[in-house]
């Protein structure tokens, strides 16, 4: 077979996938079941993958499925928990005194408490705490998930206290040979790393401004009573007023202090700018806007969380600072767990793995309970039990509510995972072929020749969306795009910045990370429909990052040390 078939056939997985979910709309419980059986009959039979291999990568998936879990367990276990202290209540209170407009709370909930999770933490923790914070604050499940989806972009390269660069960009680089290359011409690794994480910074903040006009705008146009995008534009001088207050200061983190805390900055930054101004009515409209009654909602848009005022009525009044203490607790817990080096080794002591799978080389996978955000969350749990005062029937429905939430997200993950780590692990085979998601880029770059730099953010993308992590897509595509921009004779930093940027926008629409986000709802089932209002931000973002590449490469004549002597190995 030829590699312009197999390549094709690498696709097959991920159409199908696409088909099923968004052109047919079924659930991911029957969808990813016959996916991952396809991709495991073309790992076996067309790349000549060991049945062992096959195995192994499919009980890898599980593990991290198992992380996965844990993280939604905590989320969801958060919330019930503030549910029944009544801190949820208050909450719903204390936004009353900043706006009630539902397009106020987005920015501030949604976007920029959001985007601070995300760079504290990072791995879908902010659709996971943001969207049942929003159902909590009257927002319909699905509209939450939507919204939390499309945080998962402008902080997603430096989320997780700057993972995706440290870990992504720089263990998918050869950085043994790059470092002798650039030491040929009076270079370093240093200057060049930060050549690569400095321009995705300032791609992103280009991209980003108007990333809390789009998601106001797909809430009022596809959520809100009128279906109006005029209601969502009569918010545009606040909206870009709130990017522009988290990508400023943003993007100066990113090129001048590392790829550690742009997004935590950016967003701290960001609130302390924008909720005064909220306060204040600055740049707001005379209207206000909000859904229409919970009566009127389609069934579709509808959770099994649903925060109703009367699971709250009764409880003992909280007030607000107090209510949102919990919230303050996880993210200082968070970026503790991630900066100080004795506590985070300490989390990580507790580890539970299995290395070299059935034998296979490079296939482990390890449960770190205490380190992962759903060991924090847990901690933050407990903590608010006695912070809030509560009993302990109240923290028993909680952990009850939650458990039972968690059993259908289960089944779906049990199917996503394993799928995606064969596909990852594929490059071991029989045949010597590259691995299938390798494949696929090299298809997209033979397609379309000197224009792919345009392309280069959707091979990042394309990444994501199969591992559902822009870490994994950095490791699996730096170094490839690299060497294309080594045989275009182009910046290879510019190229590996626009792979990291792709990789961001690939989390918006990566199925995984979908359903981990409705299980926080209990909105299972409606995957597809989620992806169709995910992809008009995606596809916003890819077009705007690639053309910003071609008029970096080809217009501005963005360079770094080893255009020219760079070589595609």
């Amino acid at each position: 077979m030829s590699q312009t078939l197999l390549s094709i056939l690498a696709f097959v997985p991920l159409v199908l996938a696409g088909v099923l979910l968004i052109g047919f709309r079924w659930p991911a419980k029957y969808a990813m079941p016959l996916v991952f059986v396809l991709t495991a009959l073309i790992g076996l039979l067309a790349w000549d993958m060991t049945f062992n291999r096959v195995l192994a990568s499919t009980l890898q998936g599980l593990i991290l499925t198992a992380a996965i879990l844990w993280i939604i367990f905590g989320a969801i276990l958060l919330l019930n928990t503030l549910k029944h202290s009544g801190g949820i209540a208050s909450i719903r209170r204390g936004f009353a005194n900043v706006s009630p407009d539902k397009r106020v709370q987005v920015l501030i909930v949604a976007w920029l408490f959001g985007c601070f999770i995300e760079g504290a933490s990072g791995f879908g923790t902010p659709a996971a705490v943001a969207a049942p914070l929003l159902v909590a604050l009257g927002f319909p499940a699905l509209t939450a998930v939507v919204l939390g989806m499309m945080v998962q972009s402008t902080p997603v390269s430096f989320g997780a206290v700057g993972t995706p660069i440290l870990v992504g960009v720089a263990g998918g680089l050869d950085q043994a040979t790059l470092g002798g290359q650039l030491a040929t011409v009076g270079s370093s690794w240093e200057v060049f790393f930060h050549l690569i994480f400095s321009r995705v910074a300032i791609i992103h903040a280009l991209c980003g401004i108007l990333m809390p006009l789009i998601m106001i705008c797909i809430m009022t146009r596809f959520f809100g009573r009128n279906r109006s995008l005029r209601e969502g534009l009569s918010m545009a001088p606040f909206a870009i007023f709130t990017g522009l207050a988290f990508v400023i200061p943003y993007a100066a983190a990113g090129v001048f202090l590392g790829p550690e805390f742009p997004s935590m900055i950016g967003a701290l930054v960001g609130l302390a700018i924008v909720v005064p101004a909220a306060k204040a009515g600055f740049l707001l409209p005379k209207d206000s806007w909000d859904f229409a009654p919970a009566s009127e909602w389609p069934v579709e848009w509808m959770g099994k969380i649903e925060m109703k005022i009367e699971d709250v009525a009764g409880r003992t009044p909280i007030s607000v600072p107090m209510a949102w203490a919990p919230y303050l607790l996880l993210a200082i817990f968070l970026v503790m767990s991630r900066v100080f080096p004795q506590l985070k080794a300490a989390l990580m002591s507790v580890s539970f793995g299995w290395k070299d799978i059935l034998g296979e080389t490079g296939v482990s996978g390890t449960l770190e309970p205490l380190y992962l955000p759903g060991g924090i969350l847990c901690m933050v749990v407990l903590v608010t039990f006695f912070l809030h005062r509560m009993k302990a029937a109240q923290l028993g429905a909680a952990i009850s509510e939650s458990s039972k939430t968690l059993l259908g997200a289960g089944f779906v993950l049990i199917f996503t995972i394993p799928m995606v780590r064969i596909l990852i692990n594929s490059g071991v085979n029989g045949s010597d072929l590259v691995s299938m998601p390798v494949a696929m880029a090299q298809l997209v770059a033979n397609s379309v020749g000197g224009v792919y730099p345009f392309f280069s953010p959707a091979v990042g993308a394309l990444g994501a969306f199969i591992a559902g992590s822009n870490t994994v897509s950095n490791l699996m595509l730096s170094q490839f795009q690299y060497n294309t921009a080594g045989l275009l004779g182009i910046s290879g930093a510019l190229m590996v910045a626009l792979q990291s940027v792709g990789a961001a926008a690939g989390n918006m629409i990566a199925i995984h990370n979908v359903v981990a986000a409705s299980a926080t709802v209990g909105l299972l089932g409606r995957e597809g429909i989620t992806l169709r209002k995910t992809m008009l931000p995606t596809l916003y973002y890819l077009v705007l990052a690639g053309t910003i590449g071609l008029i970096g490469f080809y217009v501005m004549d963005i360079s770094d040390p080893l255009v020219g002597i760079a070589t595609a190995s």
